[in-house]
This record gives structure tokens, C-alpha cells and sequence, in this order.
């Protein structure tokens, strides 16, 4: 349930900035969410359709772009992308990693009219 507290957080983000630029109606919302995030795109896009009513982004198209999860090995140095279904160093096959990149979501962009 916290997608509907995150579609609100996109829209106090977004509303003011399209207004901010003169934009009388939002088109399009573009984010940016993390494989480990565990934000799920379809709530975001349901939650969007209710909490958009009335507002200038009804009837803009909510699209996302996966963030992969990246890594840092302590152990061997490696530093990127990881398949997140092998939670393993690809390097060296430690565990004892920090993950760098993969958990945040974010408006990217926004098209506007």
C-alpha cells in the first residue's frame, strides 16, 4: 500500500514544476525505479488514475525505466551491475557486498504542454 503514498509523493513533485515552467497540462511522467526498490510500476499507474483526477496531470502516461541493482565487493573490488535473482559478487562470489545502486525511485522527467 505505500504506492499511494509514493504516486502522491510523484505528483507534489511534479505538479508544481510543470506548473513552475507555465505547463497547463502534463503529458507524460517518466521514473526511474530500482530493481530492489520494491516499488511495483502497475500499483504506481492505478494509484496515478485516481489521485490525478482534476489535477493538469489526468491523463498523463506514467512510464518507468528499471534501475539494476549495482554492487561494491569489498573483497575482490568489484564494482557494478549485478542479476539480482544471484545475490553473489559475479567477480569473486562474495556475499559481504554494499549495494550501491537499485533501491531509489525517482521522477526522472516530465513532458508537458
Amino acid at each position: 500500500m505505500h504506492e499511494l503514498a509514493i504516486t502522491e509523493g510523484i505528483m507534489d513533485a511534479a505538479i508544481p514544476e510543470a506548473e513552475k515552467a507555465g505547463a497547463k497540462k502534463i503529458l507524460e511522467i517518466r521514473l526511474r525505479i530500482g530493481e530492489l526498490s520494491g516499488v511495483i510500476p502497475e500499483c504506481i499507474q492505478a494509484y496515478f488514475e485516481i489521485v490525478s483526477r482534476g489535477t493538469i496531470a489526468e491523463g498523463a502516461r506514467i512510464t518507468w525505466q528499471k534501475i539494476p541493482v549495482a554492487i561494491r565487493c569489498p573483497d575482490c573490488g568489484f564494482e557494478g551491475d549485478i542479476d539480482r535473482k544471484k545475490i553473489r559478487c559475479p567477480q569473486c562470489g562474495g556475499i559481504d557486498f554494499r549495494v550501491i545502486r537499485g533501491r531509489e525511485y525517482f521522477v526522472d522527467s516530465l513532458e508537458a504542454e
